[in-house]
């Protein structure tokens, strides 16, 4: 899909109404750069009129050489001979005022045409991968560290990340994040069978960090309204164009719950270190043991994590009999940048906090990078997975197992 490259998020956001559903924003060549590097696929480059020219133009002559089936599309605030000779010597396709936006929806379509041209029809569809992060007990977190880890695998645009809100009552993804949505998963109720990747795609909301948004209902009433179904549906048509679906649950296994964790191939168990949160989590775990629910695929955060309370990451492991994939300790820093609107791995992306999820968040997404140190200065176990059950996925790239209620009609 596009990838869109500009230092204005409001630019950026404007340029994206106009192009295919999928497409992604950056906010700087940088960024951009991650991206190609991360989606062999890309057939286009919108380059806005933000961006320097010469780096512009230097993104052209790089990839004229190195990904010539990707074209670029320059779009300026300023066009005259000079500019057009310098793009088009640069290896430009196409460059557009400012302003056209019909003009830059058709140089888009024809780039995607002559990619077409060039290495044929679309071969295997890569599916996204959906992380869903759990907790049996409110007020641990979890939703804290499902923005912050959903951030952390989008790599500020690096990679196309969605993260849904289904706590479908109390449901605070979007106030954590400063967001105010005019649209929410209430809006596709209805939709179990016909609903495709553009409808969705207007029912999500940007984050000025690249990361999208299906937020959860304005109000609790729509919980009941919003199927297992259509769960199934949202999650299904969001792998199409996304590399990862992080999915922020509601603290109990209602059947929107337990439809989500069906569709999971990575799940974040978050909990703290108190004697209830452990023991609704180890009542938790022998529940998904039961139902077979990700096994081999889960990985424990530990938040809150400070030895002072009695209770050490030994015993946590002993307790839950898994090891610890991650741990977080308690900072004024999370609450104050929460509070702000602004999660911690954005404002303070050299935090200990920010280093572990992005720890978490490079294994969740299969990179090879080293683990920081845990918060609370021990380091984070190499198997983020259950101990004694490395997760292999199957040829769809998803865990192996699958699991399925059959509800009583």
């Amino acid at each position: 899909m596009p990838v869109v490259a500009d230092t204005e998020d409001a630019v950026i956001t404007a340029l994206l109404d106009v192009l295919p559903p999928g497409s992604q924003g950056v906010d700087s060549v940088e960024r951009m750069r991650a991206w190609l590097d991360l989606h062999p696929d890309e057939y286009v480059v919108v380059l806005g009129p933000h961006l320097d020219l010469d780096d512009a133009l230097k993104v052209c002559e790089d990839l004229r050489t190195t990904r010539p089936t990707v074209s670029v599309v320059l779009v300026r605030s300023e066009l005259d001979t000079g500019v057009l000779t310098r793009a088009m010597q640069a290896g430009a396709r196409d460059v557009v005022p400012e302003g056209d936006l019909p003009g830059l929806a058709s140089s888009v379509g024809r780039a995607h045409e002559l990619h077409v041209a060039l290495r044929g029809p679309a071969g295997a569809h890569q599916v996204g991968r959906v992380v869903t992060v759990f907790s049996p007990k409110g007020g641990v977190g979890k939703t804290t560290m499902a923005v912050n880890l959903a951030l952390a695998l989008s790599d500020g645009g690096a990679r196309r990340v969605c993260l849904v809100d289904l706590d479908l009552a109390f449901g605070d993804v979007a106030i954590t994040m400063q967001l105010f949505p005019t649209h929410s998963i209430e809006h596709a109720i209805g939709s179990e069978q016909d609903l495709d990747v553009e409808q969705l795609d207007g029912l999500l909301t940007r984050h000025a960090q690249s990361l999208m948004v299906l937020a959860a209902p304005a109000h609790p009433d729509a919980r009941e309204r919003v199927t297992p179904a259509l769960v199934t549906r949202v999650l299904r048509t969001l792998r199409e164009s996304f590399d990862h679906v992080v999915v922020d649950t509601a603290p109990a296994f209602d059947e929107q719950v337990l439809t989500a964790l069906d569709e999971t191939d990575e799940c974040v168990i978050v909990a703290t270190l108190d004697v209830p949160t452990l023991k609704n989590v180890k009542v938790a775990l022998e529940t998904l043991d039961m139902l077979d629910i990700a096994r081999g695929h889960r990985h424990l955060l530990l938040n809150r994590a400070d030895d002072a309370v009695g209770i050490g990451p030994e015993k946590v492991e002993a307790i839950l009999g898994m090891p610890i994939a991650t741990q977080v300790g308690s900072s004024i820093e999370i609450a104050a940048s929460t509070n702000s609107g602004v999660p911690i791995v954005v404002d303070s992306p050299d935090h200990t906090s920010s280093a572990a999820l992005r720890a978490l968040a490079a294994t969740l997404s299969g990179d090879s990078l080293p683990a920081p140190t845990g918060a609370t200065g021990e380091q984070p176990s190499a198997d983020a997975g259950q101990a004694g059950q490395p997760g292999q996925p199957d040829a769809t790239g998803r865990g192996r197992s699958r699991f399925r209620m059959r509800r009583p009609g």
